[in-house]
Order: structure tokens, then sequence, then C-alpha cells
């Protein structure tokens, strides 16, 4: 009888199951039974995910981790054991949700923490590395100071919230302008701005050179946007500053592709 064999998941061993693992397992089954139906011997087992800080995040809470030093205070071999124990938490839970979508083989299990299963997984990146297939390069990363690791997106994704961050709009001087015009751009994120190498504009959109009646600055900027600019008004004006922005030129965005702008930083 020919074999089919499947290898389910991995699931993280850090939490229940949902809606999502019982679709993605149902749609997996198809394929499975269908092997079956068509006489394979399917070797179908379930898998639990146990590297990352999922696990260790849990464990922290646990026991009150703080920091590295307390892990150090602990001892990593009790530490590891903590993780260790953690995964079979939900094993009852899972089985009982996931046996009702799908065949699949739980006492037969893997999990990634196996030393089987890591040693699989070098053996398959030595076979890469000698075909020329792995290389070197950098990448700019999230970094955890209390876990004092980098963070991979999905990590970095686990702990998300929804914050209001303060905005800021950054002014790049036009080279060669006759009005020493300067295009705006709004940004949230300002430390990204050592690297800014281009500005878009939209070729839809209809933008505006507008001289600020109080300061004396000119910028370029969308039409429909001219009303976020700043006032720029002074604390003591001794002028009528409630029309602050005068319109001195419309133009199509196609128009403004090509300008350059001196960079914000040598």
């Amino acid at each position: 009888m020919p074999e089919y064999v499947f290898y389910d998941g991995p699931a993280f061993a850090t939490g229940l199951p949902h809606y999502g693992h019982v679709l993605a397992g149902t749609i997996k089954d198809i394929v499975m039974r269908y092997q079956s139906m068509t006489g394979h011997h399917v070797t179908r087992r379930f898998g639990w995910d146990c590297h990352g800080l999922p696990v260790e995040t849990e464990i922290d809470k646990k026991l009150n981790i703080k920091t590295r030093q307390d892990v150090l205070n602990l001892g990593i071999d009790a530490y590891n054991e903590e993780c260790r124990s953690f995964v079979t938490r939900y094993v009852e839970e899972w089985e009982k949700v996931v046996t009702r979508s799908a065949w699949i083989d739980f006492r037969n299990d893997y999990k990634t923490m196996d030393l089987k299963f890591m040693e699989s997984v070098w053996w398959v990146f030595a076979q890469l590395y000698e075909k020329g297939l792995v290389y070197k390069d950098f990448k700019v990363m999230l970094y955890s100071t209390g876990c004092k690791t980098p963070l991979s997106n999905f990590e970095a994704g686990q702990n998300h919230k929804d914050v209001s961050d303060p905005e800021i709009m950054v002014a790049f001087p036009i080279v060669g302008d006759p009005d020493k015009a300067a295009f705006v751009a709004w940004t949230t994120t300002p430390w990204t701005l050592p690297s800014n190498l281009a500005l878009c504009v939209n070729p839809n959109l209809t933008y505006v050179k507008v001289c600020n009646r109080c300061s004396g600055r000119v910028y370029v900027v969308a039409e429909s946007r001219v009303s976020s600019l700043p006032s720029e008004r002074p604390r003591r004006a001794a002028y009528d500053c409630s029309n602050i922005y005068e319109v001195l030129e419309r133009f199509s965005g196609t128009t403004l592709v090509g300008k350059k702008y001196e960079p914000l930083f040598d």
C-alpha cells in the first residue's frame, strides 16, 4: 500500500484552539481523506510549536520574571523545565476540538523541542547550505529589551495595541525653487527620516504652492490638505492670521515628478 505522510501544524502550545484552527484542519483533512479513499496509508501526526517567545512569555508571567538576571537566578535548567511542562497544558482541550474537524494522531504527535525534530531541521539547513542556497544578509528587526532577543514579525505583533501617536509635518526644501518653497510630508515615524530617499506624489491630485501670511514660508502640499497645515502664527501677532495661507499656484501631481529636494541629513 502506498504511503502518504502528513505532519499537521505545528500549532502554538500556548493557547486554546479557535475557529481558524478548526477551519484549517477541516480543509487539510479533506486532502487526507481523499488519499485514504484512493488506497493510501495515511500517517497523520499532530504537532506543537514550542519555540519562540510565546511559551517563555507565559512562564515569565507565571514566575514573575522581569529580567535576564531573574532567569539566571532561577537557573537555566529549571527555567527550561518550566517551559517544557507548559507545552502539554492544553493538549486535552486541543484534542477535544480538533478531532471533531479532522482525523489526526495526537498519541504519536511531534514537538519542535524534540531533539529528533531539531536535528532534522539542521539537516535540511545543511542540505541548503551545501547547495549554495544560503546567504548572509542584514535586516533591521524589532528587539525585545526584556527577552534580550530580536523579534519575528509574528512575535512583534502579539502585543499589538492601538495607540495615539504624535504626528509631525516635515518640510523638504525644493532645490532651485524661486520662492524657496518646501514639500510637506506627514509622518508618525520620524526615526525613518535619516534614511529618506524619495517623496511620492499622486498624479491624480491637485497640488498648490501656498505662502504663510504670518511666517512668510512657502510650501507645496495637496490642495485638500492645506487646512491641516500648522498656522505658525506668532503668539503676539499684530495682524490678522485667520486666512493664513495664500495660494500662489495650482498644478497637477504629474508636474512634480522629477523635482529634487535637499536631504534632511548630510
